[in-house]
């Protein structure tokens, strides 16, 4: 497929369009004109881009690419190395950030909760049909001890529990993956019983505590991984691609 005929299928399928964002979604590096195999990652960082030129990669697509607001813009240093493999290489570079967090279908937050078992309600912010966090309710409700330990074995990573000194077991949940931590006010206000997001700030642990709702900090990196790799099996199955993906260690 013509490389932008693959960014007009990816914006189809996400709509970009449809949300605010903070960086560019869509290509941001053009490469070769032919896509057949794709290397799909959270981050465009350069053990990804290191990994697309062994397997050979056309493409590169991922959750966290470049360009964001507010950054430096000279191209030097490790972004110039970046960008440098990518031209020399002639790697596509396509990103899509907060359209791949709200996706229903491939989503972060969509496999996030397929991940953890929980049945989507809705969008946290009313009125809002794009809304970056939502809520939904356990297939099975469990102590928040019992749901600390469900997270580990199933990101493979231990969360950051902050106890909200509810009594009872967990039922109602809300979550946003990745640096979503402020939406704990607006889960406490709705009264979910816990937040689940990658991050957490010194200001949530008393959020969390004084709202009484439970809060699991359960990585950025780990509850943003699904999403990407959903999306590249799509493309394969879809669309017939030679999708391979690639998890980049990252503790955060």
């Amino acid at each position: 497929m013509n490389n932008f005929e693959l960014e007009a299928l990816l914006n189809t399928f996400l709509k970009p369009q449809a949300i605010k964002d903070y960086c560019p979604n869509g290509m941001q590096v053009e490469g070769k004109p032919d896509v057949k195999k794709i290397v799909t990652g959270v981050t465009a960082c350069q053990a990804l881009i290191d990994e697309a030129i062994a397997h050979n990669a056309d493409a590169i697509l991922v959750h966290h690419g470049y360009f964001w607001r507010g950054e430096s813009e000279p191209l030097k240093g490790m972004k110039f190395r970046r960008i440098k493999a990518l031209i020399e290489n002639g790697i596509n570079l396509y990103a899509y950030h907060l359209p791949l967090d709200v996706h229903p279908e491939v989503g972060n937050n969509a496999q996030l909760a397929a991940m953890l078992d929980i049945d989507v309600k809705g969008g946290l912010e009313e009125g809002n049909p794009n809304s970056v966090a939502i809520w939904g309710e356990l297939k099975s409700p469990m102590s928040a001890d019992a749901f600390s330990s469900f997270i580990q074995q199933r990101l493979n990573r231990t969360p950051l529990h902050i106890d909200g000194g509810i009594p009872g077991d967990i039922k109602r949940v809300g979550w946003c993956t990745g640096g979503g931590q402020d939406f704990i006010d607006l889960a406490a206000s709705k009264g979910l019983d816990a937040f689940i997001s990658g991050e957490v700030s010194e200001r949530t642990t008393f959020s969390a505590r004084e709202q009484g709702i439970h809060y699991f900090g359960a990585g950025h990196h780990a509850t943003e991984r699904y999403g990407v790799k959903a999306l590249g099996e799509w493309l394969a199955q879809q669309h017939g691609f030679d999708v391979s993906f690639i998890d980049i260690d990252n503790p955060v």
